[in-house]
């Protein structure tokens, strides 16, 4: 496995302008992994997480003077990622058809070449499809990435109280889902 510079190497480096470049990189190579697949959990789908982990990218060199390191850097990046990831999601939901805005989704999720999940598998990426798009963020950073609440609380500009209320829905939705699905 690669070693990468700490947060605060890459932040002096990106401050730096004839380091910036290699900074970048470094920091793309760092995260993408772990953006890709937080992202991935929100989308559902691997071309559509690749063209929002892209935008993360791009919006986050465009702002990389803005970035005062007041938050860690990967806390930045999850930020930019998940706002990106609810304006993918709401621009989709603009062009689904009104009349049932869910249909197909579960097969087109199977029919992935990269979803390789049993039928558990598939039937939670059904149920997490089914949750409104904050809940269904909040719910795999903390269930598939294992973030505490005061980190999403950054992430997601969202208080520990109303983020802990938005899992405990969306676990309950869930829980109903397989309770529906016996």
């Amino acid at each position: 496995m690669a070693q990468f510079p700490s947060d605060k190497q890459l932040i002096l480096m990106l401050k730096d302008p004839t380091l910036r470049r290699e900074a970048f990189s470094l920091m793309v190579n760092k995260y993408s992994s772990r953006l890709y697949w937080q992202i991935r959990h929100v989308v559902m789908y691997h071309d559509d997480a690749d063209d929002v982990l892209q935008n993360t990218f791009l919006k986050a060199w465009t702002a990389l003077d803005s970035f005062r390191g007041e938050a860690m850097l990967s806390t930045w990046l999850y930020r930019i990622a998940a706002n990106e990831s609810l304006t993918f999601l709401q621009k989709r939901n603009d062009t689904i058809t009104l009349d049932d805005p869910d249909a197909g989704e579960a097969v087109h999720l199977q029919a992935d070449t990269y979803f390789d999940g049993d039928e558990v598998q598939s039937q939670l990426q059904e149920a997490i499809l089914s949750l409104p798009a904050k809940q269904r963020q909040v719910f795999t950073l903390k269930y598939y990435d294992d973030m505490k609440y005061e980190e999403m609380s950054e992430v997601l500009s969202t208080s520990v109280g109303a983020l802990k209320a938005s899992y405990h829905l969306a676990v309950k939705k869930i829980e109903e889902f397989f309770s529906n699905t016996d």
